[in-house]
């Protein structure tokens, strides 16, 4: 979940970088009594997410702009739909207008996306997850609209799990060698995830005992019999080339994880509106 004071203190910083030294169109056009109402409405079908971004944007520029929603997180929205009413000081719902949609639009954008892949992997157990391929300074929200959307979540950040790639294969001089210097200095609580794109690989990282394999870049063919070899002695991950058309495909090797960066990365933002009543 995602706190309020994250928010709060991320919304500030995006509303100083937003309005600078003011909004010389919004400060010369209005009154200080002057009152304003919009509706935010869809006009696309998906999944809403960042309502409570939303209502954050305008609370911190006044406590008098009123944000009343009709749906939550999570609930899909059709083309059409009243998802809130907005209404306060014109000046404050102008000033917020585009950040406080910059974040709704992007983060249901992230979470529609999400569900697409979770829906086309159908029958099957994997898990779509994301990536650290995120915005820089956004992926809290980014990784939040994921889990909204009915995704997993991969690690946070570089401390949430030991992550062995080919760089680090190849500067350690061997995987074996990269896993048994990790299990030296990291803690009990934290798993090693080695990322292997041979079936030679697979089974070093089965040998030395990997909590976690990448199957990365591999066929079809190729990631079943790595799934039998490694017989649930560690999570298999698949990486590489997942895309919605190849997602349900993938799953039915039997892997328990799918990772994607496309369902953040290529996510386009959600169409809403906030249309102007009065």
């Amino acid at each position: 979940m995602l706190n309020s004071y994250f928010i709060e203190d991320h919304v500030r910083k995006a509303l100083e970088e937003d309005i600078g030294f003011g909004d010389i169109t919004t400060d010369y056009l209005t009154n200080e009594e002057d009152r304003m109402a919009c509706e935010l409405n869809s006009r696309v079908e998906g999944i809403l997410c960042g309502t409570n971004v939303f209502k954050t944007v305008f609370k911190i520029l006044s406590d008098e702009v009123n944000v009343t929603f009709y749906k939550k997180d999570g609930d899909i929205i059709n083309k059409g739909d009243k998802i809130a009413d907005i209404e306060g000081p014109a000046r404050w719902v102008l000033m917020g207008e585009r950040l406080a949609l910059n974040y709704i639009q992007r983060m249901s954008g992230i979470a529609t996306e999400t569900n697409k892949y979770q829906k086309a992997i159908g029958e099957y157990k994997a898990k779509i997850v994301d990536t650290r391929k995120t915005t820089p300074l956004f992926r809290a929200f980014e990784k939040y609209s994921v889990k909204i959307g009915g995704g997993s979540l991969h690690r946070f950040n570089l401390s949430d799990c030991a992550m062995i790639k080919d760089n680090h294969i190849k500067y350690a001089g061997s995987l074996t060698k990269a896993v048994e210097k990790l299990r030296e200095h990291i803690s009990h609580a934290h798993k090693i995830e080695v990322e292997c794109d041979t079936i030679e690989q697979v089974k070093e990282a089965v040998a030395v005992g990997a909590d976690i394999i990448m199957l990365d870049n591999m066929s079809l063919d190729t990631m079943k019999e790595c799934v039998k070899l490694i017989n649930g002695k560690a999570i298999v991950e698949a990486s590489g080339n997942v895309h919605l058309n190849t997602v349900h495909d993938i799953a039915s090797t039997g892997v328990d994880i799918i990772s994607s960066s496309a369902i953040v990365a290529k996510a386009p933002t959600l169409d809403l509106g906030l249309d102007c009543k009065n």
